[in-house]
C-alpha cells in the first residue's frame, strides 16, 4: 500500500493552519509548510506563522529553515518537500501539507522545471521598478519584453509577474519556455483537501486577522526589516504598505486599510488559481467534516 500525503490548502485566513495541527495530531505525523514566506526566519507577524506552542507540538518542515536574503524557487520547495516527506514516511504513513502557496503545491504535486538563477541586479531593478511605478509599470514591461507571457502568465498577480519579467531580462528566454508540461508521477498517494468560507465570511476573517496582527506588533515588526525592503522576500502584503507608511508616503490608518484590502485581492487570487485545478476537494474548514471525508477516501484507496 502506497504512503499517502494529505494536503490542506485554500485562501489566506481560511483556518488551514488549525486544521492541519489537529489533523497532524490526530494521525500523530508531522507538517510541510507549503508556504513561500514563513520559510524566512526573520518574518513572522504578517506572514502568520503558526504559534510557537503549535510548533513545539508538531514539527513542521520549511517554517524558519531560510533567511531573507536567501533566494528560494518553487523548483528547490519541490526538492525540499520531497526530501522531508521521505523523512515522514521513515516514521509514519501519513504526512500533512499546509499552505496557500499554488505554485509550491504544483511544483510538490506534478514537478518543477528548474529555471536558471536570476542576475540579482536584474532583480533588484525589477523590484524597485514596481516599488515606485506600481502594477501598471510591471504589465508595459512584460508586453514589451515577454509577449508570450503577456498573453497566458497570470497579469495580477504581482510576484509572478515580477518573476517572469527578471527571468526574461536575465536569461532571454521567456519563463514560459522553461515550464514543461509533463507531470511527474509520485510513489504515494496525493489527497488535497481545498478549505472555503462564504466571501464575506473569509473578508471578514481577513480583516479581524489584520487587527489582531497589528495588536501583536506588526509595525514594529516592519521597523525592523525597513532596512531590507529591496529583498524579494519583503514583497510581501503587510510589510510593503507599512513600509510606505513608515518612509512617510501613506498615513498608519491608510496602511492597514490597504493591508486588509491587499490581502482580501490576494484571497480572491489564491481561489481562482486553486478553482483550476479539478484534484481539489473543497471543504468547510470543520476537522469533523474534514476526517469524514478523509475516512472515505481512505476507504477507496484501501488505507
Amino acid at each position: 500500500m502506497k504512503k499517502t500525503c494529505i494536503i490542506i490548502t485554500g485562501p489566506t485566513a481560511v483556518g488551514k493552519t488549525a486544521i492541519a495541527i489537529a489533523l497532524a495530531k490526530y494521525f500523530s505525523t508531522e507538517i510541510i509548510s507549503a508556504d513561500s514566506r514563513q520559510c524566512f526566519k526573520e518574518l513572522n507577524i504578517a506572514v502568520a506563522k503558526p504559534a510557537l506552542p503549535d510548533l513545539q507540538q508538531v514539527h513542521h518542515y520549511f517554517i524558519d529553515s531560510h533567511s531573507i536574503k536567501d533566494d528560494i524557487s518553487a523548483a528547490d520547495f519541490e526538492r525540499i518537500a520531497l526530501a522531508a516527506i521521505d523523512e515522514i514516511f521513515l516514521k509514519n504513513d501519513i504526512a500533512i501539507m499546509v499552505g496557500g502557496t499554488g505554485l509550491y503545491i504544483k511544483a510538490f504535486c506534478e514537478g518543477m522545471d528548474e529555471i536558471p538563477a536570476v542576475d540579482p541586479g536584474i532583480r533588484s531593478s525589477v523590484i524597485f521598478g514596481y516599488n515606485n511605478n506600481g502594477i501598471g509599470w510591471l504589465r508595459s514591461e512584460i508586453e514589451k519584453n515577454d509577449p508570450d507571457y503577456f498573453t497566458t502568465g497570470e497579469m495580477e498577480n504581482p510576484q509572478r509577474m515580477m518573476r517572469a519579467l527578471e527571468v526574461k531580462i536575465s536569461t532571454g528566454h521567456s519563463i514560459r519556455s522553461f515550464q514543461s508540461k509533463e507531470k511527474k508521477q509520485r510513489n504515494f498517494n496525493i489527497i488535497t483537501i481545498g478549505l472555503e468560507l462564504p466571501r464575506d465570511i473569509l473578508y471578514q476573517c481577513v480583516n479581524t486577522r489584520v487587527d489582531s496582527m497589528m495588536e501583536m506588533g506588526l509595525l514594529e515588526e516592519s521597523k525592523a526589516l525597513l532596512p531590507y525592503k529591496q529583498l524579494n522576500a519583503l514583497q510581501t502584503v503587510g510589510y510593503r504598505e507599512l513600509f510606505d507608511h513608515l518612509e512617510g508616503k501613506i498615513s498608519l490608518e491608510r496602511a492597514v486599510e490597504l493591508i486588509k484590502q491587499n490581502t482580501r485581492h490576494y484571497a480572491k487570487r489564491q481561489l481562482t488559481w486553486f478553482k483550476k485545478d479539478d484534484l481539489i476537494n473543497w471543504l468547510s474548514p470543520d476537522i469533523n467534516i474534514v476526517l469524514e471525508y478523509l475516512d472515505e477516501r481512505f476507504e477507496d484507496l484501501k488505507i
